[in-house]
């Protein structure tokens, strides 16, 4: 994705070669997680000619957003709260940022 993202449109081929550096992959491989990457709604492809060039339906955060999303309903039956909780549980979160996070909540509730 980051490579589609950089480039804001990208063939299996280029994408190959962006990951080329830290993984050896065989274009037919990248076409294929490709596949899957549009298969869930990540990706869409137009052509040119008879390739395949790929786009982002979304923007970085929010697909992580909505990654997050069924991370909360899968794993925390819901609760963004233990999710949370469970952040802090584990140092994923400290003190200060959950001050941050604090902080950012009141204001949005203000603006209600």
């Amino acid at each position: 994705m980051s490579s589609v993202w950089s480039r804001r449109s990208a063939t299996a081929e280029q994408i190959r070669q962006d990951l080329a550096p830290t993984r050896k992959l065989q274009e037919s491989t990248v076409r294929t997680l490709l596949g899957r990457l549009e298969n869930k709604g990540h990706l869409k492809h137009g052509v040119d000619g008879r390739t395949y060039v790929y786009s982002s339906v979304d923007e970085p955060r929010n697909l992580a957003i909505r990654a997050v999303r069924q991370i909360i309903e899968r794993f925390c039956a819901g609760s963004a709260e233990q999710l949370i909780a469970g952040m802090v549980d584990d140092d994923v979160l400290d003190a200060k940022q959950l001050r941050r996070l604090a902080d950012d909540i009141e204001k949005k509730a203000g603006r209600r």
